[in-house]
């Protein structure tokens, strides 16, 4: 046996507490925001001597959380979803004791680091169509290729002209569905993980966003965070996103009120230097239109409703919240 240090400066003979394991583990890389750091023990500790004090994580300053123990675990559940692209250093120190106060002989410390900041859709990511209260196709045969299309709390009543729209390798779900079973709790659930996106794309504040407004048709943007406080248009031009060689890129627009695009001189979304569509995500505090005839890239993730105009086309996701998502005449949407 071997003896541990006590706070009063005796030694008593026992097992001295040591650190088994963490999540994240030292060295971990992409850990995501939303992770809840544990120590694991070789066994049980005294609860009264773990507490923010003793238990930290911190980057450039100490973050703030919760610090909770049971058996022989201690969790630290920040407050704020961790940064991007940021390398923390968790820390116990020898002020944690075991049962019979045998401390921590030496602090343990490691490090972990977040990746690139993403929007985790979680279930609602299957759908290329999720809307609140209804789905219509007005005119021709629009398409959704690889995807389902989902209305909740809206009924199967409310999805309207399909045929002739058409869902190649996919499916329409409805709230009132009854078969196959699962169906309303299923939807319930992707109504949530939408909504905590939404949430998390409306309030990311890092890396700082960008001030826009106005038209950005013919602009070129980098990757990164884009806030408008008003509507947003698309119209003298084409934007173009560019990854400049970053297969992981991600733009996030944070929009106020509408999002519009206006065809004939422009209107398109452009993809360059390795840019994805699944990377980009349009939230809007009130509705979207994509104008006709022109090429949209990205989800949109709407509070009301989305419009797609006739002929309009869009590598990615419609998803509107409380409202509809119509299309016109004659619309394709692929799976990004």
């Amino acid at each position: 046996m071997v003896s541990c240090a006590k706070d009063n400066f005796k030694e008593i003979v026992g097992v001295c507490p040591v650190v088994l394991s963490t999540n994240p583990s030292d060295g971990a890389s992409g850990v995501p925001f939303n992770q809840i750091i544990t120590v694991t023990f070789n066994e049980k500790m005294n609860a009264a001597t773990i507490t923010p004090a003793s238990f930290t994580v911190s980057a450039t300053n100490t973050i703030a959380g919760i610090v909770s123990y049971s058996d022989s675990t201690a969790v630290f559940t920040p407050f704020s979803p961790l940064l991007p692209n940021t390398t923390y250093t968790g820390r116990v120190t020898t002020s944690v004791k075991d049962l019979l106060g045998n401390a921590l002989q030496s602090d343990y410390v490691w490090t972990f680091s977040t990746g690139a900041f993403f929007v985790n859709l979680n279930s609602a990511a299957r759908f290329g169509i999720l809307a609140g209260v209804g789905i219509s196709n007005l005119a021709g045969q629009s398409e959704i290729h690889d995807m389902d299309v989902a209305i909740s709390p809206g009924v199967r009543s409310s999805v309207t002209g399909f045929p002739p729209a058409i869902i190649l390798n996919g499916a329409i779900y409805a709230s009132d569905d009854v078969i196959p079973s699962g169906v309303p709790a299923m939807l319930v659930q992707a109504k949530l993980d939408l909504a905590n996106a939404y949430l998390f794309v409306e309030g990311i504040t890092f890396p700082a966003p960008t001030a826009v407004s106005g038209d950005l048709g013919g602009r070129v943007l980098t990757p990164g965070i884009y806030k408008s406080q008003s509507s947003l248009l698309i119209q003298s031009g084409n934007l173009t996103l560019d990854a400049q060689g970053d297969a992981n890129a991600v733009w996030v627009f944070q929009i106020a009120s509408n999002l519009t695009t206006i065809g004939g001189s422009g209107g398109n979304i452009i993809l360059s230097g390795g840019a994805k569509a699944n990377n980009i995500f349009w939230q809007t505090g009130s509705s979207a239109t994509i104008g006709d005839f022109t090429t949209f890239k990205g989800n949109v993730l709407a509070l009301s409703s989305i419009t797609m105009k006739s002929g309009a086309t869009i590598e990615g996701k419609l998803f509107a919240r409380n409202g509809a998502v119509v299309l016109t005449d004659t619309n394709i949407i692929n799976k990004p």
